[in-house]
């Protein structure tokens, strides 16, 4: 058995990799300052069922607090086999009204933790990056090798800051490190800020569908699950290495909107907006390396993982259509 230290336990991520951790015997000490980037309800959904778990240890602290790093701190007393950072402040357009609140957590919090593993001589550290690093003239499917030198928003430029980071450590003090950059999430209990809950919300509930640009601006979805056992796979020793973890299948904002009109049973009424200048046109991860490096590839195809997600809305509606986003 194994103890992983992951950060951001309560967020959509970082909940099922811990899950994911129990199942497999391991000990979990959890992370999380519960902040109000979204609505608090939904981490507290995924918290109490960790907390319902054996071998789950809750800690409510902020990473970017550097009194976690010293003696008499909530996590002094324990040894961790990993840091499994998904701990983050994420969206883009949230990152242009607030870009410090992005650089304390996103930059200021994985330093606190690499110098943690230093300090405490743990070996492997896990970065959750994003798939914003590579900007707006990204080849599709992108490679890890592509440009990301040039992020479009600050929030992918704090990410393109930590990872930098990473690499300093692993350089300075041989610190095992995977980065896994991800490509857009979604599936049961996600991020109520993200397309898919917000699409099927607000076509279930009558309400007008708001819509940035003429909804031909594409995502490659990758649902929760296969994210998490990518995450997982990539916690074996690799040096340093940077792995794209995205979905297979690439769908226009418009058809994704169709598809949940389908498996709701609504028509959507769809408001058009401006095009925000934030947003990606587009994108798709290529995997090869993943598949070469963890044997990994998305199980999970779309159509099926959206009926999961609306089968979850449906039986935690009464208060996930409550739910607000920022």
């Amino acid at each position: 058995m194994a103890h992983y230290l992951v950060t951001g336990a309560a967020g959509f991520i970082g909940a099922r990799v811990a899950e994911l951790l129990l199942e497999q015997g391991h000990a979990v000490t959890g992370v999380d300052n519960l902040n109000d980037a979204y609505d608090v309800r939904i981490k507290e959904y995924r918290l109490r069922k960790l907390q319902a778990l054996p071998r789950f240890t809750f800690v409510r602290a902020d990473i970017a607090d550097r009194a976690l790093l010293e003696p008499r701190s909530p996590l002094d007393k324990s040894s961790f086999d990993a840091v499994v950072n998904l701990a983050a402040r994420a969206g883009v357009r949230a990152s242009v009204e607030n870009p410090w609140v992005f650089y304390e957590t996103n930059v200021l919090g994985t330093l606190n933790l690499l110098e943690f593993c230093r300090r405490r001589g743990v070996p492997k550290f896990l970065l959750a990056s994003t798939s914003s690093v590579y900007g707006a003239n990204a080849p599709c499917p992108t490679p890890e090798e592509a440009d990301s030198s040039h992020p479009l928003q600050p929030y992918a430029a704090s990410k393109k800051a930590a990872e930098v980071l990473c690499h300093s450590y692993h350089s300075l003090y041989g610190l095992d490190v995977s980065v896994v950059r991800y490509f857009t999430v979604y599936g049961p209990a996600g991020r109520p800020d993200m397309s898919i809950y917000r699409f099927t919300k607000w076509i279930r509930e009558g309400q007008p569908v708001q819509l940035y640009g003429d909804g031909e601006q594409s995502r490659g979805f990758t649902y929760v699950d296969d994210i998490a056992r990518g995450t997982l796979a990539a916690l074996r020793p690799l040096g340093y290495e940077i792995i794209n973890l995205g979905g297979h299948e690439v769908i226009t904002m418009n058809a994704l909107i169709a598809m949940l009109e389908e498996r709701i049973g609504r028509k959507a009424v769809v408001e058009i907006h401006p095009p925000n200048p934030a947003d990606m046109l587009t994108n798709w991860a290529d995997v090869s390396k993943a598949r070469r490096l963890l044997d990994w590839q998305p199980q999970v195809g779309l159509s099926e993982g959206v009926g999961r997600f609306v089968d979850w809305y449906e039986r935690e509606r009464a208060w996930a259509k409550e739910v607000v986003k920022p």
